[in-house]
């Protein structure tokens, strides 16, 4: 199936070859979950603060459980400091 997926700031380096703008459409296996994916993408746990699913924020707990769909956008943003 393909979904969007979209990893930003310093996450960015970790899409595969042709993403534009830190997107990329992707072909996935049907059922992945959230956390396969994040798998798949070999993220850093640490580095994967805040995952979203079509604009909604999965909970750790729930990422293991929330299985994707075709046409899904898939976000991650890394931790952000600021002052």
């Amino acid at each position: 199936m393909k979904l969007t997926v979209k990893l930003y700031a310093t996450l960015g380096k970790y899409l595969p070859p042709g993403a534009v703008r830190n997107a990329l459409e992707m072909q996935v296996e049907d059922g992945i979950t959230a956390q396969q994916l994040i798998d798949q993408l070999k993220l850093p746990p640490e580095l994967t603060h805040l995952v979203l699913v079509n604009g909604v924020y999965l909970e750790p707990e729930q990422r293991a459980k929330r299985v994707l769909t075709p046409e899904d956008q898939f976000a991650v943003f890394p931790p952000i400091a600021g002052g």
